[in-house]
């Protein structure tokens, strides 16, 4: 507020300018740049915009140039700044699965009339959000015939700066086309894509696209305990009511929500045991009845002992039903002791589709909170007594309330990764937007074409929400799915965000170094909403690192712009999409989402610390494993066995790929032929992979084989689809393909004939029993697991150099087993000494690392002996 109070008073005496017709504006704005002001609270933005005048006062916060976010109609007269930083640092994590960082905006009325109708309130709102939105406009850079024009009348200090486009928010949902209108009107180069959401947009509450996000979160809570929520009926609790976009849309996602309470800003609802089938069908009615709230209910719907009740009424009396219900002898209840009591009701969901804060920690005071409204029914996380929580809405918990409550055994993401859904459908409406835009303005579309193109790309759009919105989610179980055992390179991606000024441990309610040393002493790993904070960083970092040519210009990664886009896009415009606007940071966020989402939040990181490639050669060479290995499909196969699978398989399914895709990115960035392109890797390892794969019970020993079957087998018994089983179960085997591809274009002989030399050698020489030695080796910080890795890229190695000597000393084209036989032979002398010295390492269960680098090195001399006596 002081911030505020300091431009107020220079603006005082003279805040009026004239527009282009020269009259005068009720207004003014600024564009600072916040980071120079060293006595603004933390986190500061990149830029911000201040529009004053006597009748509305705003505030733009962005993270970056290419930045979006919704204006918030503020009731908070003193601290309505504050509120907007605070949803603009949730919108800055929330943005990481989009194009544009973080934004927010916010503006006060400052003479509403008090006591006044609701529509003459809803026009002083308009009228003071079109003078907050040509406040913004009138600071903002435009572009016209591919320049870049400074707006008039304005001292411009920055560079050029066109790229702001806003987005709908509380008590804004319906003025999209305002904001538009004035964009056409200022001539910006957005036109209707400056505001998404707009009559000419996609409808967020018509396509239910937040709740559809956030209730991928809430069936993969539900999958985690056993639970299929859609064919099950489960109990819930609910904040909100059903004319709401993201709650009414959330309580009809499922036919099996049994709802006993709920409550908004006058009713609280209540209904003991309430029939499934009945209730959805009332819920869904009042959804569509406009304006409707919890009194339209149909009260002979709802089951004995309950009803609803007022906000307002000095007490509730509680019938023997609610009593039950709350686990309570109580006669009656305030309201809002009510309220908490629903909040802590052991149900199977907390559905949070409302505004306000209602879960804090023990450690929190309200006033910490920010939300004095909702002072009096806030409730601690450890007090919850839900399995799982869905948070549809914005700021529903505090972060600590979260991880107190995600500490106890409760399942939560955070809001911004379960209600990622909206921001990213707007993003897709202004990236799709932008691309027509220019080709109505070229003359290849009417402004009637591109509007029914947008109209039938709806589904489309929203299948690629859906399916971020899954994989963001099932990317955060993956990591936790090991829980303690991950928490030492996690500490160490921390540090590092730290180290590089990207991240503020106390700002985002990380663990101190002293708080995880006491986790991994007790064995306990971050929690859900921890890591969903970690991912989000992992891709934001990401963004910004792989918008470089490096990226952007690589064909087979370029591709990923054009498949960005919904298919009928993709089919008629695929050549005018290699020129968006945004193109290199459209390929940037999708490859950046794939690296986390498909590895891990450290997974390029840690590349970058084991190997010392770029973060550019980590996402191509990434590339190339995850293609040559087939694991986008595999992939796809295993989520595709949701509800058939126990998800703790799938987990592990998708856990031991990951780490083959690490082992195999790590080869390609050592190994590969440099000068190749990503798709001429492809192409030369690709066949090597299927061949083998086709073949690979023919190359291997017997013993080993068996191996594989057993494991198959394993996997099957868990119901895991045979095709799955087998590719997960060779996949550490067909690693080896790699090697071997190059061994036989070496050598020019039968990629067959080199790996029946390669697998019988292995296994004659114990070199596979050695390898699963080094893969269970423990490890207890980063320097034993680069040891670790380093291990099994020497004994890769050493295989394929022996591998290499015996078809050296191989001129005929005898059978394998003979070939093996004769160098095994004629080696005897110097095949001893490993063997006794695997012997020793056999008499012992655990070893020391020492061990395994004596004995490389060993290995070592072996194959280099053998190369000098051939």
């Amino acid at each position: 507020r002081r911030y505020v109070e300091m431009i107020d008073a220079t603006l005082r005496t003279n805040y009026y300018q004239l527009d282009k017709a020269g009259n005068i504006k009720p207004y003014v704005s600024f564009k600072l740049a916040p980071s120079s002001i060293t006595d603004m609270p933390l986190p500061l933005p990149k830029f911000e915009i201040f529009v004053y005048s006597p009748r509305v006062e705003g505030v733009h916060l962005r993270w970056g140039k290419v930045a979006r976010g919704g204006l918030r109609w503020s009731d908070r007269k003193e601290d309505f700044r504050t509120e907007v930083l605070g949803l603009v640092k949730a919108q800055q994590v929330k943005n990481t699965v989009i194009v544009p960082v973080g934004a927010k905006g916010g503006f006060y009325c400052k003479q509403m009339p008090a006591g006044a109708p609701r529509a003459v309130i809803q026009e002083e709102g308009k009228a003071c959000y079109r003078l907050f939105i040509r406040g913004l406009l009138d600071v903002t850079d435009n572009i016209i015939g591919g320049e870049v024009i400074p707006p008039k009348s304005v001292v411009r200090h920055d560079e050029d700066d066109y790229y702001l486009v806003v987005a709908a928010d509380k008590g804004t949902a319906t003025f999209s086309d305002i904001a538009n209108e004035i964009s056409l009107e200022y001539g910006h180069w957005l036109g209707d894509a400056f505001a998404s959401g707009g009559s000419v947009g996609y409808d967020h509450k018509k396509m239910g696209i937040t709740a559809r996000g956030a209730w991928e979160s809430v069936k993969r809570h539900f999958r985690e305990i056993g639970v299929n929520c859609q064919t099950t009926d489960f109990t819930c609790v609910g904040i909100g009511d059903m004319a709401g976009d993201v709650f009414g849309n959330g309580m009809l996602l499922s036919e099996h929500t049994q709802l006993v309470g709920a409550f908004n800003h006058m009713h609280i609802f209540v209904d003991p045991t309430p029939n499934a089938a009945k209730s959805f069908v009332e819920r869904k009615r009042l959804f569509e009845l406009p304006g409707s709230s919890w009194d339209d209910y149909n009260r002979e719907l709802i089951s004995a002992g309950g009803g609803i009740f007022l906000r307002s009424a000095k007490s509730i009396k509680l019938s023997p039903e609610m009593q039950t219900l709350l686990g309570t002898d109580k006669a009656s209840m305030a309201p809002n002791e009510l309220i908490k009591a629903l909040l802590c009701l052991n149900v199977d969901l907390l559905w949070n589709g409302g505004i306000g804060t209602y879960v804090k920690s023990a450690r929190e005071s309200d006033a910490e909170v920010g939300d004095r409204s909702n002072d009096v029914l806030r409730v601690n996380g450890r007090d919850l007594r839900a399995r799982i929580v869905g948070e549809g809405g914005n700021l529903g918990f505090t972060q600590l309330g979260r991880v107190e409550y995600a500490s106890q055994g409760g399942r939560i993401n955070t809001d911004f990764t379960d209600n990622v859904g909206g921001v990213d459908c707007s993003d897709n409406e202004v990236n799709i937007k932008i691309l027509l835009n220019q080709l109505v303005a070229a003359g290849d579309l009417t402004l009637k074409q591109r509007n029914q193109m947008l109209y039938e790309m709806t589904d489309d759009v929203a299948q690629i929400v859906i399916t971020n919105a899954y994989r963001q989610s099932q990317s955060i179980s993956v990591t936790s799915f090991r829980g303690a055992e991950q928490l030492k390179e996690q500490q160490r991606f921390i540090q590092g965000l730290e180290r590089e000024g990207k991240l503020d441990r106390g700002l985002e309610f990380l663990p101190s170094d002293e708080e995880l040393s006491e986790r991994m002493a007790a064995g306990q790993g971050l929690t859900r909403p921890e890591l969903a904070v970690l991912v989000a960083y992992g891709k934001m970092v990401l963004k910004e690192q792989l918008n470089c040519p490096e990226v952007t210009d690589e064909p087979f990664l370029a591709n990923m712009l054009v498949t960005s886009f919904p298919a009928k896009l993709q089919q008629q415009f695929g050549a005018a999409l290699a020129q968006h606007p945004l193109r290199g940071e459209i390929i940037a966020t999708r490859v950046a989402n794939m690296l986390v989402n498909d590895m891990g939040l450290n997974f390029a990181s840690r590349m970058k610390d084991e190997t010392g490639a770029s973060v550019a050669e980590v996402a191509c060479c990434f590339a190339m494993a995850r293609e040559v290995f087939g694991l986008n499909q595999l992939w796809r196969d295993i989520e595709g066995c949701d509800n058939l699978v126990d998800a703790q398989t799938q987990l592990e399914l998708m856990f031991y790929s990951r780490r083959i895709v690490r082992r195999a990115t790590r080869w390609f960035l050592r190994a590969r032929n440099r000068s190749w392109s990503i798709s001429e890797n492809i192409a030369f390892f690709r066949p090597a992979f299927e061949t083998l794969g086709q073949h690979l019970y023919e190359v291997m020993d017997e013993s080993e084989v068996a191996e594989h079957q057993q494991a198959v087998a394993a996997l099957v018994a868990k119901q895991v689809p045979q095709a799955i089983a087998r590719q997960v179960a060779h996949m550490s085997s067909l690693f080896s393909s790699l090697d071997l591809a190059q061994i036989a274009a070496e050598h020019k002989t039968d990629i067959l004939r080199a790996a029946n030399v390669y697998y019988r050698l292995g296994a004659k020489l114990d070199l596979h029993w050695f390898l699963d030695q080094i893969n269970h080796q423990p490890v207890g910080n980063h320097w034993q697991a680069m040891a670790r890795a380093s291990f099994r890229e020497d004994l890769d190695w050493q295989q394929r150099s022996l591998t290499s000597v015996v078809l050296e000393g191989c001129k005929d084209q005898r059978e394998c087993a003979t070939i093996l036989a004769d160098w095994i032979s004629e080696h005897e002398q110097l095949l001893s000494r490993w063997t006794h010295m695997l012997a020793d390492f056999k008499t012992t269960s655990t070893h020391e690392f020492a061990k395994f680098s004596v004995a490389l090195r060993e290995l070592n001399l072996l194959q280099l002996n053998c190369r000098t006596s051939a």
